[in-house]
């Protein structure tokens, strides 16, 4: 407010020791006391009435609402962060220079999920062995659609 320190202070009461004297000096500390309070006082109650004023104006409510309008066309509403993200990212490509190559990430199994049945694998002798002991054993090939017989 004034930026009184402590020396200033101290220089002003031996002054005031001075001039007034011992005698009146706690009678001048009370009345300046109550002056100072009376003047905040006053203060207070002057800035009470014109935020009173202020509400009834509506200037308030005009406040908050631009407030409302500078939030909604804030950078981060509107996605125009991501967009000067982007754009630092694409000055600082440079197309000369090759990108590392990312690893794959190793796909982990959901614990959730059934486990796959394992299908055996079956040699072509041991086809021909089970073939045998039911008949004859017969050997499958590859049939062209075009050598398929209608029957």
């Amino acid at each position: 407010m004034l930026d009184i320190g402590w020396t200033e202070l101290l220089l002003i009461g031996i002054v005031a020791l001075i001039v007034v004297g011992p005698k009146d000096l706690p009678h001048l500390f009370h009345t300046l006391g109550r002056i100072t309070a009376r003047a905040r006082g006053m203060a207070r109650e002057f800035s009470s009435a014109m935020e009173d004023a202020a509400k009834d104006s509506g200037l308030d409510d005009a406040a908050k609402s631009l407030r409302d309008v500078r939030n909604m066309t804030s950078k981060k509403s509107l996605g125009l962060d991501a967009l000067d993200r982007a754009t630092q990212k694409f000055e600082k490509w440079d197309p000369k220079r090759p990108e590392p190559k990312a690893a794959a990430p190793a796909a982990t199994p959901d614990p959730a999920a059934p486990e796959p049945q394992a299908t055996p694998v079956v040699a072509p002798d041991a086809v021909a062995s089970d073939a045998s002991a039911d008949g004859p054993a017969r050997r499958l090939h590859a049939v062209r659609r075009s050598e398929r017989k209608d029957d």
